[in-house]
């Protein structure tokens, strides 16, 4: 008789979140086990007791989710629990720490398919990222400066969150991040009016960009919101655009756009994991490579 599929979902946070026990139970697996308080340093201990107990066959069906809230320490773990595989004894291992890794790779993909309708694309576009101290909208601005954008990222509070952010990417992804200080009366218009792209990542509930202040954003080509809470970030974009044309010119993408490619993307990967012959190690990569694909479907 085959073994069941088994997901273990790791955490640094006191629990796992609820989202992404039911997208891996929906995905297939048929027992999910989250646990709460796992730092970096208990990853192995807790991947080679999964992979030690159902011999390399049971490992195949057997997977490791990390979530949390912090890219830097989710990818840390990633790392770690790849090195804690002892072959043949090992299994597929995903991280997608609030949702940062799908969400973001979403936004970006969606953004660059809107730059082709415009006949541009990333490499080159100056990107402004409103949120950008926050998991997804710093990831977002990586994923752009990876693929040859101009993006900085605008701090609500000053310098010193983004300035971190930006220091993070280039030591891992090598990857370079500009900084604005976004605090000042003004400076979020002022920077948006410079910008080809602006990606709205703040909390929920908080508007970084009013209807006629976008309108006075005569480069804009891409506007992009990934927040569903009213009010959303940027005014007048709708909940499910997707390429919709502003009328001083540039197009606009909405949450739940966005939302649709993340969940088909965490779906897809989750699904990866259940199908793969040989263990696979999923981020944001993957994610982003995934999100493409579907959005050019």
């Amino acid at each position: 008789m085959e073994k069941p599929f088994i997901l273990h979902m790791l955490t640094p946070l006191p629990h796992m979140s609820p989202f992404d026990i039911n997208m891996a139970i929906d995905a297939g697996y048929q027992h999910v086990i989250p646990y709460g308080g796992i730092g970096r340093d208990q990853v192995a201990a807790m991947v080679q007791d999964a992979i030690f107990s159902r011999g390399p066959r049971g490992a195949k069906r057997t997977g490791i989710f990390i979530g949390g809230k912090d890219s830097g320490l989710a990818l840390d773990m990633l790392a770690a629990a790849k090195k804690a595989m002892v072959p043949p004894f090992a299994v597929s291992v995903f991280a997608d720490p609030a949702g940062a890794f799908t969400t973001a790779s979403a936004m970006i993909a969606l953004v660059e398919k809107q730059l082709k309708a415009a006949g541009a694309g990333l490499e080159g576009a100056r990107v402004a990222v409103f949120g950008g101290k926050g998991v997804v909208g710093a990831l977002a601005g990586a994923i752009a400066a990876g693929e040859g954008a101009e993006a900085t990222l605008v701090g609500y509070d000053g310098l010193a969150g983004v300035a971190a952010r930006a220091a993070d990417a280039k030591a891992r992804l090598g990857v370079t991040l500009k900084t604005a200080d976004g605090s000042r009366p003004g400076a979020n218009v002022a920077l948006a009016r410079e910008a080809e792209v602006v990606l709205a990542a703040a909390r929920a509930g908080v508007r970084v960009l009013s209807a006629a202040e976008l309108a006075q954003c005569a480069a804009l080509k891409v506007a992009a919101d990934i927040n569903a809470v009213p009010p959303t970030g940027i005014e007048g974009i709708g909940m499910a655009d997707d390429g919709k044309a502003l009328p001083g010119g540039g197009l606009t993408i909405g949450p739940l756009a966005i939302g649709n490619v993340k969940y088909k993307v965490q779906q897809a990967l989750f699904q990866a994991m259940l199908t793969a012959e040989k263990p696979v190690y999923l981020d944001f990569r993957e994610a982003f490579a995934e999100a493409r694909r579907l959005v050019a479907a």
